[in-house]
């Protein structure tokens, strides 16, 4: 968080007595630039994945989704990004709308994974919408090359 920000968000002036309010906070993402619909609703989860468990089949959001790993490791997959991992004190995003999440599931074996995930949603449109088999095979083309195991 820059300082610029701190004080905005803050209130410049308030709390001279002491700077920790500006020290205290330590930015993990910086998103952008992020479209949130129009009369958005937001919904903060945690999830939990047993060892090895794939996640959620692909799917999409209506709005963003910013996402923090607690503890473990998240096999993280958005429509034209290649697979990455992302470890416990790590962050991810994705835009929503049209954009296809492939993979949330836990990349561990042997441990479980947590993270927490805040989303925006659309009104009168699911938090989470599954993308059907038909729809995949249509965007294959889009889908980020797979790793050769």
């Amino acid at each position: 968080m820059s300082e610029n920000h701190a004080a905005h968000t803050h209130g410049a002036g308030e709390h001279e007595e002491g700077a920790s309010w500006m020290t205290a906070a330590r930015m993990l993402q910086d998103a952008s630039p992020i479209s949130v619909p129009e009369g958005a609703s937001a919904m903060t989860i945690e999830v939990e994945w047993e060892p090895g468990d794939p996640g959620t089949p692909p799917h999409r959001h209506s709005g963003p989704a910013f996402g923090y790993v607690i503890e473990g490791a998240v096999r993280f997959e958005l429509e034209g990004e290649p697979e990455r991992v992302v470890e416990a004190g790590g962050t991810f995003w994705e835009p929503g709308g049209d954009v296809i999440h492939y993979q949330d599931g836990n990349a561990l074996t042997d441990a479980r994974t947590r993270f927490v995930v805040t989303m925006m949603c659309a009104p009168g449109k699911p938090m989470l919408e599954l993308v059907s088999e038909e729809e995949l095979a249509q965007r294959t083309h889009l889908r980020a090359p797979r790793p050769t195991a």
